[in-house]
């Protein structure tokens, strides 16, 4: 537990900060039965040098749970300094002093409302960043069997919890098979992304990651690469389709997201990529990052908001 914590959590819900065990929602609304959300999952960063917890682009996230929301013709009476405010309460009521994932949920909460949605509700969950993978080491990934979700059918730009049920048969099918995570392809057969994750690779020196319409969540983390690279490294990155034999020869390979953070993949398939160990690009990039995040790098100060001396 993190350092002047309590051990009992604290949600945010609907206006009220109540304990873990009494945020609820009734088991027949299309909430539970049918998944009916849109989410966010954002992270903050402690920095135990200054005793600061630092919300990274949290105005981006809620930028983006606005997006979700409009294309499910979801609402909520909230603006994002509202978020802002109501994501300050969840973290302090908890007294976090370390890294923390949260979770920003709107959902349906009306018992006949799936097809005429009439009344939504919405809790923020913070807890201690799980980091789900150890970033220091390479991951060994396969190429999943099942297809990605489209646009047509249930948009993957739309962040919600029915569009994980796609990731998770990925990641079940790699676990099953001895892998550590999995690599999706389109319905078109290029690469679109990992179960909760971009992918980046690095081929000819050149960094290169799917397009937005490859069929991903339009990652803010991959966002962020892309503007570390170009500003920091000198490396533009090419947003372009990718062939699913392009990682088998590329020189390196790497995961991102708020909870992938940034996770080098060594092998896919059983091929390794490069030499099957971590690259300098990866290894740059994922300093670099963990820097930025946490208050080390001073730059990109506007991407971080502290939480107790704001």
């Amino acid at each position: 537990m993190g350092e002047g914590r309590s051990k009992r959590l604290f949600i945010w819900q609907n206006g009220q900060i109540v304990p873990l065990e009494k945020a609820t929602v009734n088991v027949l609304t299309p909430a539970v039965l049918f998944g009916a959300n849109v989410f966010e999952g954002l992270a903050a960063y402690w920095n135990s040098k200054e005793e600061e917890l630092y919300c990274f682009r949290f105005a981006d996230h809620f930028k983006r749970l606005f997006e979700s929301l409009k294309i499910m013709r979801m609402a909520v009476p909230y603006t994002i300094e509202d978020f802002f405010s109501f994501t300050s309460e969840a973290i302090k009521a908890n007294k976090f002093r370390e890294d923390i994932h949260l979770l920003q949920v709107v959902y349906v909460d009306d018992i006949a409302g799936l097809f005429r949605q009439k009344k939504f509700g919405m809790y923020i969950a913070a807890q201690p960043h799980m980091h789900l993978f150890d970033t220091t080491k390479g991951i060994h990934c396969c190429t999943s069997t099942w297809t990605r979700i489209s646009d047509g059918s249930s948009p993957p730009r739309v962040k919600s919890g029915p569009n994980y049920q796609n990731s998770r048969l990925a990641s079940l099918e790699a676990d099953a098979k001895g892998f550590d995570w999995a690599v999706i392809l389109t319905n078109r057969g290029k690469v679109s992304e990992a179960p909760g994750a971009c992918l980046f690779m690095v081929r000819k020196g050149q960094v290169v990651t799917p397009p937005v319409t490859s069929d991903i969540l339009e990652s803010v983390t991959r966002a962020t690469l892309i503007e570390l690279f170009s500003k920091e490294r000198r490396m533009p990155v090419a947003e372009r389709e990718i062939d699913r034999t392009e990682l088998y020869v590329a020189e390196e390979v790497f995961l991102c997201g708020s909870g992938a953070e940034v996770t080098p993949v060594v092998s896919l398939d059983r091929i390794n990529i490069g030499d099957g160990k971590i690259g300098p690009a990866t290894k740059r990039i994922q300093k670099l990052y963990f820097d930025v995040v946490r208050g080390n790098h001073k730059g990109y100060s506007e991407w971080r908001v502290p939480v107790y001396k704001s």
